[in-house]
C-alpha cells in the first residue's frame, strides 16, 4: 500500500527543509506582547479592548507603542481605493511599485542606494525578525541581545532551539556591543534595536559599525530600525550597501501609524534575504501595500509626526521631572519610569483607573514602560500615575 502524499517521508522532509514546521511557531509582535502583559493583570475571558469607565471615558491605551495619529490621509484614501481590487492578489502591481519606491528613497541622500533585490516586503517587521532568527540560529548558534530590549527575537530563538545570550545595557542605556560581539564565537544573530525598545535610547552608529566589522564570521547583525524615524539618528542602511552580513528592519507601524495594517521591510544582500524566504512569503494585503506607498509619498510626514510625538513626550518628561519621578530620557515614542516599587503593582493600579501602560522587564522589575499617546491621553496618564504613586506601595 502506497503512502499518502501528505504523510510520505519526502513530504515531511520537504516541510522540514522549507522551514514550515519552525515557522508554525507564533510570530510575536509588539501587539501580542502588550496583550499578554495586560492579560497577566486582568485575565479577561477573551481578547478584547478594555471598556469605557463608569463615566463613559474611553480607556487610555498607551501600552503597545502605537501611534495614535493613525494612517495619514493619503494612506486612508489609498486603502479606500485599493479595496475595490481586493478580489485580486495584486491587481495593479502594487508590491513592485512599493519596492521600487523604497529603492528610490534609500538613495534620496545620495550616499546610500539599495537595488530592489536588496529589499523584501512583509506583513510587518515581525515576520522578517522571526525568520532571520530561524534562518541563522540553532542549538549551536546562539541568539545575542541586549537586556532589556525587544523580546520577540527571543521567542523565535526558542523555536530554533537556540541559546539566548542577554547583555545589560551600558550606563548610557546603549547596547554593549563589545560584550555582545564577544558573547559567542558561533553566534547566529546579534540583535540591535535602535532606538531601543523599551528604553527609547540610542546606540551610537559608530558602535554598530564596529559590531558589523568585528562580529564573528558567519554571524548576522540584525538591526531593528522600527523606531528610527522618531529620532534623528543616522540609519545603518549603508552597511547593507557595503555588502556586510547585516539585515536592517523597518516598519510602517510606528511613525506611519499603520500597526494594524501590517507592512514592514527587510533590507539585506540577496543571499541573506533568500534564506528568509523559505519560512514564508505570502501575498500582502493590497490595502497595506498601497497605504505604505502613499505614506512614503508624503514628503513632510516623518518630520511632522516626529515633532508632534517629541513635543508630547518632552512635555511629559517636564512633568515627570517637576514631580521628582525618575525616568530614562528617550528619543522614541516610549520611555521607562523607575517606580521604586514592583512595576507590575503599578501597572495593575493604573489599570483600575482605566489607564493601560506597558510591561516590565525581568532585569528591571521596578521600571514600567509608557508609550507616548495624544496630549489628552498623557494628561490622563499623569493624573492616574500621580494618584497611584501617592498611595503607599502595598495599597497600590
Amino acid at each position: 500500500m502506497s503512502s499518502s502524499p501528505l504523510s510520505s517521508p519526502s513530504r515531511r522532509s520537504f516541510l522540514r527543509t522549507a522551514g514550515i514546521a519552525a515557522a508554525a511557531f507564533p510570530i510575536m509582535s509588539e501587539g501580542h506582547l502588550a496583550w499578554a502583559a495586560m492579560q497577566q493583570q486582568t485575565k479577561p475571558a477573551r481578547r478584547q479592548r478594555p471598556a469605557a469607565d463608569a463615566n463613559g471615558a474611553a480607556p487610555v491605551m498607551i501600552n503597545a507603542n502605537e501611534n495614535p495619529l493613525g494612517p495619514c490621509q493619503s494612506a486612508l484614501a489609498a486603502i479606500d481605493a485599493s479595496a475595490l481590487t481586493g478580489g485580486r492578489y495584486d491587481a495593479n502591481g502594487g508590491l513592485d511599485k512599493l519596492v521600487t519606491l523604497l529603492s528610490q528613497q534609500t538613495g534620496v541622500t545620495g550616499d546610500v542606494k539599495l537595488p530592489e533585490d536588496h529589499i523584501a516586503v512583509y506583513a510587518g517587521s515581525s515576520e522578517p525578525l522571526h525568520f532571520t532568527v530561524l534562518a541563522f540560529c540553532s542549538d549551536s548558534k546562539p541568539y545575542v541581545t541586549a537586556d532589556p530590549s525587544y523580546e520577540a527575537g527571543m521567542w523565535a530563538a526558542q523555536a530554533a532551539e537556540a541559546k539566548v545570550s542577554k547583555w545589560p545595557l551600558t550606563e548610557t542605556y546603549a547596547h554593549d556591543v563589545k560584550a555582545m560581539v564577544g558573547a559567542s564565537p558561533t553566534a547566529g544573530v546579534i540583535y540591535i534595536c535602535n532606538p531601543n525598545n523599551p528604553t527609547g535610547t540610542l546606540t551610537p552608529k559608530e558602535d554598530i559599525v564596529w559590531a558589523a566589522k568585528n562580529k564573528p564570521a558567519g554571524t548576522v547583525l540584525l538591526i531593528d530600525e522600527a523606531y528610527i524615524h522618531l529620532s534623528e539618528a543616522p540609519s545603518c542602511l549603508d552597511l547593507v550597501q557595503q555588502g556586510l552580513d547585516v539585515i536592517v528592519l523597518r516598519t510602517f507601524s510606528k511613525v506611519y501609524g499603520m500597526a494594524g495594517i501590517r507592512c514592514g521591510v527587510a533590507f539585506g544582500k540577496p543571499e541573506l534575504l533568500a534564506k528568509l524566504q523559505r519560512y514564508g512569503m505570502n501575498p500582502l494585503p493590497v490595502t497595506a501595500v498601497t497605504a505604505a506607498s502613499a505614506s512614503l509619498s508624503e514628503a513632510d510626514l516623518v518630520a511632522t509626526r516626529r515633532k508632534i510625538i517629541a513635543d508630547t513626550r518632552n512635555s511629559t518628561f517636564k512633568w515627570l521631572a517637576n514631580k521628582g519621578y525618575k525616568f530614562i530620557p528617550s528619543v522614541s515614542n516610549c520611555f521607562m519610569i523607575d517606580t521604586g516599587r514592583p512595576g507590575k503593582d503599578v501597572i495593575a493600579a493604573m489599570q483600575k483607573q482605566n489607564v493601560f501602560i506597558g510591561r516590565t522587564w525581568p532585569i528591571w522589575p521596578n521600571h514600567v514602560r509608557v508609550s507616548v499617546g495624544t496630549p489628552a491621553e498623557m494628561a490622563a496618564f499623569q493624573a492616574a500615575f500621580e494618584s497611584v504613586m501617592s498611595a503607599p506601595p502595598a495599597t497600590a
